[in-house]
């Protein structure tokens, strides 16, 4: 059977009226994004923010009708709201928080960093395992939409199912309660979807899932200050931010702009990571500094926050999470997985302090 066309899909959307116009969800514009790839569709409905959650079943209606298409393997369709512009608008507000977080979530931390490529899903990934070792039932989401990893880290394809045709159920592997949108794309299929799209999309993996009960729920962030890092930041009371930087000096500039951005935003940083400190020869032991050393501590230490520790750059941590099986699973008794241990028992002692209620963000 052939995958649907971009036609076949348009045309099942335009069957579908919108009750709030009179008009199709296709003629009224309110489709957006939309991506086919071998028989896997995403779109999103964007409709007036006063609408709201209220255009929910509209969003349900349009993914059943896709996903009754014949060569479509599976549909994932969001709802964004958008505030309409105005001359004479003083204020434009974003959603309000929600103060109580995620109902039977304990505590929800964010592991960010400035920049790509510093290993900070490997870092989250492992922490996530670590806090789990400590006794503390964990849940990890991934909230990179554009580049989603927990798929490939913890080897996980499978499609979340959804009991009550309301919230998705976490895959539960390793112990912990996993989220991601990879679990709803193909690996690569890559998500074209502007501001609006990303923030209602991580909107619903924070409160469309079961996640409860949990005593923490690891964030993995995607990199840099953006519209990720802002929905979190008022959307939820976080407990606060785990930083991972290289220690090398322009990785660590892009450290310090995510670091001022939680602060901008009162969430307490809980500490900066070094991850890749040293380089560990497997045949002969020779330590070396690749990316330099220190470099995290001592930026830890001028702006008065918590380093956490240190991760070393060895072939093991690479190989495992390239499996499937992150190091903390696979080898926790190893020197690298007591590595994470020992940061997870840092952010662990965090945990116990008040939780401060998310800002309200206006833009003047």
């Amino acid at each position: 059977m052939s995958p649907a066309t971009r036609e076949d899909v348009l045309n099942a959307l335009a069957g579908i009226p919108d009750p709030a116009t009179g008009k199709t969800l296709v003629s009224a514009g309110l489709i957006q994004g939309l991506i086919l790839k071998d028989g896997h569709v995403s779109f999103a409905i964007e409709v007036p923010a006063e609408r709201g959650a209220a255009a929910e079943p509209l969003r349900k209606q349009a993914e059943a009708a896709v996903n009754a298409l014949p060569g479509v393997l599976s549909v994932t369709a969001v709802l964004t709201a958008h505030q309409p512009t105005s001359r004479h608008a003083a204020h434009a507000r974003d959603p309000a928080p929600n103060p109580n977080g995620i109902p039977g979530v304990g505590a929800i931390i964010a592991v960010a960093s400035g920049k790509g490529g510093v290993g900070k899903s490997t870092v989250a990934t492992n922490l996530a395992l670590a806090l789990s070792k400590l006794g503390l039932k964990t849940g990890l989401l991934d909230a990179d939409i554009y580049g989603p990893s927990l798929p490939r880290l913890f080897d996980i394809y499978q499609k979340p199912r959804s009991e009550d045709g309301k919230k998705l159920q976490p895959i539960e592997k390793f112990g912990i309660k996993t989220m991601s949108i990879g679990f709803l794309i193909k690996e690569d299929e890559p998500m074209v979807w502007r501001g609006p799209m990303v923030t209602s999309a991580l909107s619903q993996l924070l409160f469309d899932v079961t996640w409860a009960p949990l005593d923490v729920l690891v964030v993995d962030m995607p990199p840099g200050t953006g519209d990720a890092q802002l929905t979190m930041a008022q959307r939820v009371p976080l407990k606060g931010a785990v930083i991972v930087s290289t220690p090398q000096d322009l990785a660590l500039i892009d450290a310090r702009k995510g670091l001022f951005m939680f602060q901008k935003t009162r969430v307490p940083i809980l500490g900066i990571v070094e991850n890749m400190s040293v380089f560990v020869c497997p045949n002969c032991g020779t330590k070396s500094h690749i990316f330099s050393h220190g470099g995290a501590r001592k930026t830890a230490e001028t702006l008065n926050v918590p380093f956490l520790g240190e991760i070393p750059l060895v072939s093991a941590i690479r190989e495992t999470s390239d499996a499937g099986t992150p190091i903390v699973a696979q080898s926790p008794q190893s020197a690298e997985a007591q590595a994470f241990m020992e940061i997870a028992e840092n952010i662990a002692r965090s945990l116990t302090a008040p939780i401060r209620q998310p800002p309200r963000i206006v833009m003047e």
